[in-house]
């Protein structure tokens, strides 16, 4: 299978998990939160949040499976191979394993870290103990996931995750209608990615034969993987403190059912997000492998082309919401959460200049050049941190959104652009006009449409919110089909392959003069 094929079918297979996990999200959310409440929905969210923490004890090691098994496969060393897996596995275990002890405490104390309501607390304890274990559990299972991205095989780890994702709603929608509560919506949700990641260690084994075993746990594979993923550590922390403290800080300084409004408005940020970055993904071990033979010519084509791509995606999402956000939330949930627009205005707009970017993120992990970057997003969570705390009780919801957005919207336009274009010799302006100016100019007549379907119909139900999206999705379509026909090299040379076979096919049917 030729790298661009093997490029389309993951980008295809992302963006159709996405597309279920969106789908599932923004249809699961609400019936979810009407049957809990705001209470038991905003603790839900909460203990995730917190034990999304748990994220940081990934030490980096997935990332330098992702990165080392790519460049392993491009020069054919099984033998590192072997002790680069062997070895990961064995540090995933015995994290897992350690994971169990700030669980057990986490479980017996939450009543005392949270504003949490007397007859949930039995519930949030039980609830913090089911959520963390099971994380504990998928450090050693997940390392198939790894392995999969290293191999390009992003659609294999797509096509479980789709199957788990649509088992774990039906799953859900049947307790929730038959009475069931919090926890048994916890024990589903938990469960399926463990079940979907032994699948997956069971494809990942047999498309690469390696052997297991103790003489395989390398001193230097570790020092290997701890090199790099020491980095990519710095930026998993970081990471937690831009985008997981928020319902941390609001939960603790305001209520449980403050993080549901604030979770609504950053939940479609979010899927915005999450869009962008599965398309994003695959030029991480593709970089590793360009950067590993050498072709810069190649690295070079793919922050340019890749970003132009993100901002494709990015910026048409960005209209959307800024436009409909507040028809999208009031037929998503109810119009009695349309407060959280706010919110979603304040976290989108430098949202969408990092997530515009993302190639250049995945690009430094596969030349191992995400040093400055660790570095830069710390503080950036630092800072998030630091202004979250300090706006959260004066201004509320918003204060913490703000505190989110300052120091993102730093890194986005005075670092990121910078950094990547000084190691790849490309000029700034030459980047953003390459990249951006064709995203830009192609969301002006989709803006246009949206803001007149909105005058007139505005959208209260999903049948006119749908009707206004459909518009606008014309619009900007017509510019983008525009566009790869008259710029991309593959439009171009389906558009005269098209001409060419019509062209034989008008001098046939003429027949001789």
């Amino acid at each position: 299978m030729s790298l661009k094929i093997r490029a389309l079918k993951n980008v295809a297979s992302s963006w159709a998990g996405l597309a279920v996990n969106i789908a599932v999200g923004f249809f699961l959310s609400p019936f979810i939160l009407h049957h809990l409440g705001d209470e038991a929905f905003g603790l839900w969210i909460l203990i995730f949040s917190l034990t999304g923490y748990y994220g940081i004890f990934d030490f980096g090691i997935r990332s330098s499976l992702i990165r080392y098994v790519s460049k392993f496969q491009a020069t054919g060393d099984k033998d590192e191979l072997a002790r680069l897996i062997n070895t990961s596995l064995f540090t995933y275990t015995f994290v897992g394993l350690i994971l169990v002890v700030p669980t057990a405490l986490g479980g017996i104390y939450a009543d005392r870290l949270f504003h949490i309501p007397p007859g949930f607390l039995k519930d949030a304890r039980i609830l913090f103990l089911m959520v963390g274990y099971s994380l504990a559990l998928g450090f050693p299972l997940g390392i198939s996931g790894g392995i999969l991205e290293g191999l390009q095989r992003f659609y294999l780890l797509n096509w479980t995750n789709i199957v788990a994702t649509l088992v774990r709603a039906v799953l859900i929608i049947y307790v929730l209608r038959h009475g069931f509560g919090l926890l048994s919506v916890a024990l589903i949700t938990v469960s399926l990615p463990l079940v979907a990641s032994a699948v997956r260690a069971v494809i990942a084994h047999r498309l690469l034969r390696i052997p297991y075993g103790w003489k395989y746990v390398s001193r230097g594979s570790l020092r290997q993987v701890a090199n790099y993923g020491s980095v990519t550590f710095m930026i998993i922390v970081a990471s937690r403190l831009r985008f997981k403290t928020d319902a941390v800080i609001i939960g603790s300084l305001l209520s449980a059912g403050a993080i549901t409004y604030f979770s609504i408005g950053a939940r479609l940020v979010d899927y915005a997000g999450e869009v962008v970055s599965s398309l994003a993904q695959i030029f991480t071990p593709m970089s590793s492998h360009f950067h590993a033979t050498g072709d810069y010519a190649q690295l070079r084509k793919i922050f340019i082309s890749g970003n132009r791509a993100c901002a494709l995606v990015m910026f048409p999402l960005t209209v959307t919401l800024v436009v409909m956000g507040k028809s999208i939330i009031e037929a998503w949930v109810g119009p009695r959460y349309v407060s959280s627009y706010t919110v979603l205005l304040v976290l989108l707009i430098p949202s969408t200049f990092y997530m515009a970017q993302s190639t250049s993120n995945r690009i430094l992990f596969g030349m191992s050049l995400h040093k400055s970057l660790a570095y830069v997003v710390l503080m950036e969570g630092i800072a998030n941190v630091i202004l979250s705390i300090a706006l959260v009780r004066p201004l509320g919801i918003v204060g913490d959104a703000i505190g989110t957005a300052i120091p993102l919207l730093c890194t986005s336009l005075f670092f990121l652009p910078r950094h990547l274009c000084r190691h790849l010799g490309i000029p700034v302006r030459k980047f953003i006009m390459e990249a951006y100016l064709y995203p830009v100019v192609l969301c002006v007549p989709m803006s246009f449409v949206l803001l007149l379907m909105q005058r007139s119909f505005y959208a209260h139900r999903y049948p006119q919110l749908i009707l206004n999206l459909l518009a606008g999705i014309a619009a900007y379509g017509v510019g983008v089909l525009w566009f790869v026909l008259a710029r991309e090299p593959l439009g171009i040379q389906f558009k005269a392959r098209m001409s060419r076979y019509f062209g034989r096919t008008g001098e046939s049917q003429s027949g001789p003069v």
